[in-house]
């Protein structure tokens, strides 16, 4: 998923819509699935053959029956590629319960096949600003292997069992037959738990959340809330706002993490399993993150660290908006840490922002990688040996997956170079107050700044022969370049 999320509003006819567009034939995106992968899929919509282990297909009369429970799904209004249903509940005894299903792709998807080669390039649903490219076909992603309420879906269904406090004691997975009974939306759901008619099963989330949010700041974990850039089209100009995410969209993240979090202890356990892993950011990009908070007004003492700055930080204020952005810069260096036989060392198996071993598991129709934990998971909790094409793919999949990362990096990069000049392209020649927030080593009269207002950061370029960039003081810069599609913004010192 994308670390930057982006809305853009106006018209198809518009300009940013038309570069959006060139800029998805520049990179190749694909507009279409090849006939023989969307033969498979149709045909899979139709008739899933779920796996039933030991190279056996179950169906959905032989599937645990699990459709008695009220699940519900919570994701943004408009979304049919529904990964996740929860429901939530109490135990006898203190503690609390939760149901998590997950998208069961394995029963759409056969090994081998075409439908999984093309999965295999994809990687992942990347995500632009107008639209989303899927990982796979609609009839399937938005159709037949999505948990859209009223159908019957086979699912890989988790059962987590949580202390009073919020912390996990006990895990079991299995497949079963689930039926989803609502579709919620974050909205919504805030509405009915801040004023109080939420049933059980909702209030509980935030009850849950709440819990695992404490557990989270004990570990020392970094939970952003990045908000959603929306770009809108006022007037002929360009604006851009943020519209912060809800506490229930942390809620129900917290669920999800949760469940990654159980995921990866059961593979270690195993000693199967494929980790995503984080290493603890340099102290350059803290650094750098020092000057952009400075930049963008946002006080940040001297003795508080990072982890605890961005529980201060209000995402519905822009300037503090902006520094959430800039934040997921130390996300970058993540990858996938793969093992069949013995478990990681504890010091390569911790995912530094979770600050615990985790795992990618909960958003298979959108990410390749959540369809090999599903049956790792389901592997290990049942004793016996993953299948043959999941441990076949092991070896390859970090690689294939850092791949897929590139390019979502790639698309994202690209989409903020389109913004930032459509928010500025009618402003070329134009000065604007700025931090130097970073000098290239080798050329120090190149680096990068970020404006006060409004909060974009781009490259500046001095003069050859001129003055170093003075890194980390205030400076006047003047736009020369800002053409959305051609050119990125670029900056000139003043």
């Amino acid at each position: 998923m994308p670390r930057r999320h982006m809305h853009v509003t106006d018209t198809a006819e518009a300009p940013l819509r038309a570069a959006l567009h060139d800029l998805r034939a520049r990179m190749e995106i694909p507009d279409h699935f090849p006939p023989t992968a969307q033969a498979e899929a149709d045909s899979a919509a139709r008739a899933p053959r779920i796996p039933a282990g030991d190279g056996e297909v179950a169906t959905e009369h032989t599937l645990h029956d699990a459709t008695d429970l009220p699940l519900f799904t919570l994701d943004p209004p408009g979304s049919r590629d529904l990964d996740q249903a929860m429901y939530l509940a109490r135990r006898r005894g203190g503690g609390y319960r939760v149901h998590y299903a997950i998208a069961d792709v394995a029963s759409f998807v056969t090994p081998g096949g075409a439908l999984d080669a093309e999965a295999h390039h994809r990687v992942a649903t990347l995500y632009f600003p107008d639209e989303h490219v899927p990982l796979h076909p609609t009839v399937l992603s938005e159709g037949a292997a999505s948990l859209l309420p009223d159908q019957d879906r086979p699912a890989v269904l988790w059962q987590l069992d949580l202390a009073p406090d919020g912390a996990l004691t006990g895990t079991a997975v299995r497949r079963a037959l689930v039926r989803s009974r609502a579709r919620l939306h974050y909205a919504g759901v805030q509405r009915v738990l801040d004023d109080g008619t939420a049933e059980e099963p909702l209030a509980l989330l935030r009850e849950i959340g709440l819990r695992r949010e404490e557990l989270e700041t004990v570990r020392g974990a970094i939970s952003l809330n990045v908000p959603e850039q929306e770009i809108v089209e006022r007037d002929g100009r360009y604006t851009l706002a943020y519209r912060a995410a809800l506490p229930a969209a942390a809620w129900n993240a917290q669920i999800s993490l949760l469940t990654g979090m159980a995921a990866a202890e059961l593979m270690l356990a195993s000693g199967t399993g494929i980790l995503r892993t984080l290493p603890s950011a340099p102290d350059g990009s803290v650094a750098r993150l020092r000057l952009t908070a400075q930049a963008l007004g946002v006080d940040w003492p001297h003795h508080t660290s990072y982890a605890a700055l961005i529980r201060t930080l209000d995402p519905r204020r822009a300037r503090h908006a902006a520094f959430l952005q800039e934040c997921t810069a130390l996300l970058r260096g993540a990858g996938y840490t793969t093992f069949d036989g013995t478990a990681p060392p504890a010091t390569t198996a911790v995912h530094a922002a979770v600050a615990a071993p985790y795992a990618h598991a909960t958003a298979p129709l959108r990410r390749l990688v959540d369809r090999y934990t599903s049956e790792l998971c389901l592997a290990a909790a049942a004793g016996r040996t993953p299948p043959g094409w999941v441990r076949a793919a092991l070896a390859a999949l970090p690689r294939e997956m850092e791949l897929g990362t590139q390019r979502a990096n790639q698309v994202e990069r690209a989409c903020v170079d389109l913004v930032e000049a459509a928010l500025l392209r009618d402003r070329v020649g134009d000065t604007f107050e700025a931090l130097v927030v970073d000098r290239h080593q080798d050329d120090p009269t190149q680096g990068t700044v970020q404006l006060y207002e409004p909060a974009v950061i781009g490259p500046v370029r001095a003069a050859p022969g001129g003055p170093a960039l003075p890194l980390g003081d205030r400076i006047r810069v003047r736009l020369s370049t800002a053409e959305p599609g051609r050119e990125p913004v670029q900056f000139t010192p003043v």
